[in-house]
């Protein structure tokens, strides 16, 4: 259940600023993030089960943040990783067989602009206006409770003018159960509800926050 928010283009320092979180089945094993020994410029971690990333830069300035998009019929197996998504586009190849991959979300920045990228409930890609959006594993911007509460973080940081993250880090962790749902749809069950979740065999693996500034 993994929940990101990312300010586009909304801060007169700040081109991009992003905090989220990871959640994972403990037992998938990864690579903490790190700077990549291919040769590519990437900076991030790696999932070493599906290959590529959830999450990444690039010394070029590129970015990208992949969610899953969860459907009641859970994701189906042997599809082509989501990950991968996130690889190419850090190394600037086009993306391949997305329609054939499980649900996603996908937020990419490149070349000064950033655009939203899915493929449910079909495949699509729009411009990302300048402003505050958050990810969760539901659909774009739709108002979870907890992707509102890392949205408000980030909001926060920025009027206070600082360059210390540890605000956001802070927020990252917080455990708390939070508001319930306006709507339907618009949360996770219970026990996911918390932007940090802490469970034996699933749950938060790692929080990053990202920031880009206008000139570079």
């Amino acid at each position: 259940m993994c929940v990101a928010a990312v300010a586009w283009n909304a801060h007169p320092d700040w081109l991009l600023v992003c905090a989220g979180n990871r959640d994972e089945f403990h037992a998938r094993p990864a690579v903490p993030l790190s700077r990549w020994s291919d040769g590519s410029g990437i900076i991030a971690g790696t999932d070493l089960t599906g290959g590529g990333t959830w999450l990444g830069v690039t010394e070029a300035g590129r970015f990208a943040l992949v969610t899953n998009y969860r459907v009641p019929e859970g994701p189906q197996p042997g599809r082509p990783s989501r990950g991968k998504l996130v690889t190419d586009l850090l190394t600037g190849r086009a993306p391949q067989n997305m329609e054939a991959m499980n649900p996603f979300n996908l937020v990419m920045v490149e070349n000064g602009t950033a655009s939203f990228l899915t493929n449910f409930p079909i495949l699509e890609r729009r411009a990302l206006s300048p402003g505050m959006h958050g990810l969760s594993n539901g659909g774009f911007d739709v108002p979870w409770p907890k992707t509102l509460e890392v949205q408000a973080a980030i909001e926060r940081w920025m009027a206070a003018g600082e360059d210390d993250f540890s605000s956001l880090l802070h927020a990252l962790r917080n455990e708390c159960p939070g508001a319930a749902p306006a709507h339907p749809g618009q949360g996770p069950e219970p026990r996911f509800a918390p932007v940090f979740i802490r469970d034996s065999v699933y749950g938060t693996r790692c929080s990053t926050v990202i920031a880009i500034r206008h000139d570079g």
